[in-house]
């Protein structure tokens, strides 16, 4: 909202619950309950690990852009337009803040080949409405939506 009102985006019915367990942090691997994910995790090269598996900020990378992209063609669907062809890439970024911790940044390059630019950039503003990952990080890290 405009005025500064808060807004509550929290789920008013949980619809399903995903469930992931790590081993040994940034130098382990993490699974899925259900199977569908064993990976091996280590610290990338920046930041001095040997980069031999996935990290969190190519999970969180992964899982922002999807859902992204499915809120995007959702948007699209409902104002009557097909989204065929467009993508959502993210990156996200970490690095230390203020409080001796450390934060992320995200940046989503979005493509909506087939629609000109005006009609594009609101179909992007009400997608970042409606994805989770958008309401969860809104007013929490910085996000940036570049519509090219």
């Amino acid at each position: 909202m405009s005025d500064g009102t808060a807004v509550d985006t929290r789920p008013t019915k949980i619809m399903y619950v995903a469930e992931a367990t790590a081993h040994g942090g940034r130098d382990g691997y993490v699974t899925s309950q259900d199977g569908q994910l064993e990976l091996r995790v280590a610290m990338p090269h920046a930041l001095g690990g040997d980069g031999n598996g996935t990290n969190p900020e190519q999970l969180f990378a992964a899982g922002f852009s999807a859902c992204f992209h499915n809120a995007l063609v959702l948007v699209g669907r409902r104002a009557g337009y097909d989204l065929s062809g467009s993508t959502v890439a993210a990156k996200v970024g970490i690095g230390p803040n203020k409080q001796r911790g450390y934060g992320l940044a995200v940046a989503l390059s979005v493509s909506l080949p087939v629609l000109d630019q005006d009609l594009a950039s609101k179909l992007v503003d009400a997608a970042h409405e409606v994805c989770p990952y958008s309401n969860a990080t809104r007013g929490n890290i910085d996000v940036t939506v570049l519509l090219g």
